[in-house]
């Protein structure tokens, strides 16, 4: 498991494991969000059978699958909810970390600057230079 902090509420890991769970718990996460489609993944590591180890240790789960195709508005405004919703922190996982990084980025737009938006990801280990033009786009539409 590598759980890379994004901000000292929000982390990211690539895909987690049952055998995970207890470790996630003793860390100190209050919330897991799966952000990977279960297509992706074989059925041990599917949203049911992670989620079910989760709600046993005591801790909340939600899913909310992400592609390039589901990464739409509305999509990132529920992640933001559910990460900024959660009773503590948060731990989201997708394939590697990348796709719970960009909808974090996406969700800072309008709060942050887009160079404060990259460095936080860079800091967490995910260089999202080629979001930039994204990020600026949407900063100027939200101006």
């Amino acid at each position: 498991m590598d759980i890379r902090q994004i901000t000292p509420q929000y982390h990211v890991t690539p895909q987690i494991e049952v055998e995970d769970i207890p470790a996630i718990k003793a860390a100190g996460f209050a919330t897991v969000i799966c952000n990977r489609p279960d297509v992706e993944v074989p059925p041990s590591h599917q949203a049911d059978a992670i989620g079910a180890a989760v709600t046993e240790a005591g801790m909340g789960f939600e899913v909310l699958e992400l592609t390039h195709q589901t990464m739409t508005p509305q999509n990132v405004a529920l992640q933001m909810e559910l990460a900024n919703g959660a009773d503590g922190k948060v731990l989201a996982y997708c394939a590697s970390g990348t796709r719970c990084t960009v909808v974090w980025a996406l969700g800072q737009v309008g709060k942050l600057s887009t160079d404060e938006i990259l460095a936080t990801a860079a800091q967490g280990g995910y260089d999202l230079g080629g979001l930039r033009p994204t990020l600026e786009a949407l900063a100027a539409q939200a101006g």
